[in-house]
């Protein structure tokens, strides 16, 4: 249903608003919560290997040490995804990291590998929602002209979490004070919870959301209070342009199943079933690949720790390039360029190359990831946006589960060529999909790509 009157709407007033450090500050804070993600989801990858050589998990128990943290995530995405949808963006944000959290502190005292694995599937059900909401989060309360410049600077402190899970791996894991070392690894991402408040109090709620809510006074304020920090910043702001389509009702989830929303819902579903498998399949099971092919467990915790040092560069490359070109196409060719490079890796046996193709795949895959994290949360309306992407986004998480058991079988019967032949195969598909069925986005206002039918 559409409405016309020649009021603003906190859409038009948020699209006229420059570039502004306004924008840096507000999205450092929300992007901490991503730190906290993807420290989870690296951190599989870092301890596993190390795991199964103390014994407490097997080398096929490790594919179920790495899927119960996300299926944890499949879960944790779909409801937490739709809560904030009524709750709001800030309080499904703040929620699900506490979550996180508690459960993750939990697991650095688990006994044996039935509570490691329990208890990370709880974390899971925490921190899985994290990007989902981030990215419906930044893409409200941005304008939609660098609306992928933010995304991906939002990535890239995301990513800052890599590199410094396998450090801490790299000289903690072989260690044993007191505990562990992987239980203090465990604990140290745990400890999110003791900035949360800190984040909360830097954050606005979505004015976007309040709107459509109904919360009119409190959407003014939140946008008022927008555009008076960057006026002080950039002096006059620019004139607003009234967008006379409005978008007023609430959501339903049956709604991502009807037209125009159900071709992206299936699109979005199938694109994030395969790129998981791309994406987490190199950066979960690296460590686990390189000991399989004779490295020593020290050394394999040093080569990935150099790799993950690429991580926050593929963020930068999508902030220089997410809002210059079509966000579709850098998605297919990204695919297309992690597949070659993964089939190359399988080859690999010496140390230098091992790194450098390493590098290679890792500045790809998160180049890609800071492009697809925007290109996702523009192809629903407001009232739906964190529903619709969390709801296709699970599927992600829950092919991430049942892939690890398939690259466990693979690297058994086939080596490490068979895992990326798996990869490979799986990113040519995410190429095909977003190519053939995906929509065009950049530089489109939110409620012109989502329109209201």
């Amino acid at each position: 249903m559409a409405v016309t009157n020649n009021q603003p709407t906190v859409a038009d007033r948020m699209n006229r608003l420059p570039a502004s450090n306004v924008f840096l500050k507000m999205i450092s804070r929300i992007a901490t919560g991503g730190l906290f993600e993807f420290y989870e989801l690296f951190l599989a990858g870092a301890i596993g290997v190390t795991l199964v050589n103390q014994g407490l998990i097997s080398t096929a128990g490790l594919a179920y040490f790495i899927g119960s943290g996300f299926f944890g995530m499949f879960l944790g995405t779909t409801i937490f995804g739709h809560i904030s949808d009524r709750i709001g963006r800030k309080n499904g944000y703040v929620y699900s990291l506490l979550i996180y959290s508690l459960f993750t502190i939990l697991m650095a005292f688990a006994p044996d590998q039935l509570w490691i694995d329990l208890l990370r599937f709880g974390a899971g059900l925490g921190v899985g929602a994290q990007l989902v909401i981030i990215d419906t989060y930044i893409s409200e309360l941005t304008p939609s002209k660098h609306r992928g410049f933010y995304v991906a600077f939002a990535h890239f402190i995301t990513f800052l979490a890599v590199p410094i899970v396998t450090l801490l791996s790299y000289f903690l894991v072989p260690t044993h004070f007191l505990i562990d070392g992987w239980r203090w690894v465990a604990i140290i991402g745990g400890v999110g919870s003791v900035f949360i408040w800190w984040i909360r109090l830097g954050i606005p709620e979505s004015p976007r959301w309040l709107e459509k809510r109904g919360r009119t006074e409190e959407a003014e304020r939140e946008i008022a209070k927008i555009e008076r920090q960057i006026a002080k910043e950039k002096g006059s702001l620019p004139p607003v342009i009234i967008d006379n389509v409005k978008e007023t009702e609430k959501g339903k989830f049956s709604e991502i199943f009807k037209p125009p929303y159900r071709s992206r819902t299936i699109t979005l579903i199938i694109f994030n079933v395969f790129q998981t498998v791309g994406f987490y399949g190199f950066a979960s099971w690296v460590p686990t690949l390189l000991v399989s092919e004779g490295v020593t467990l020290v050394h394999s915790l040093l080569y990935t720790f150099i790799i993950a040092l690429a991580n926050p560069f593929g963020p930068l490359l999508g902030m220089a390039t997410s809002d210059r070109f079509e966000r579709k196409w850098l998605i297919v060719l990204l695919s297309l360029g992690i597949a070659v490079a993964g089939t190359i890796f399988s080859f690999m046996r010496i140390p230098f190359w091992i790194i450098v193709i390493g590098l290679i795949i890792t500045l790809l895959n998160n180049w890609f990831s800071a492009i697809y994290h925007s290109y996702q949360a523009e192809l629903f309306p407001t009232r739906l946006r964190a529903t619709g992407v969390g709801f296709s986004y699970s599927w992600g998480r829950l092919s991430s589960a049942f892939s690890g058991l398939i690259i466990a079988q693979l690297l058994i019967h086939f080596g490490v060529i068979g895992v990326f032949a798996f990869i490979s195969v799986s990113m040519l598909i995410v190429a095909f999909v977003i190519g053939v069925f995906g929509p065009r986005t950049n530089k489109r206002d939110l409620e012109v790509i989502s329109p209201i039918q």
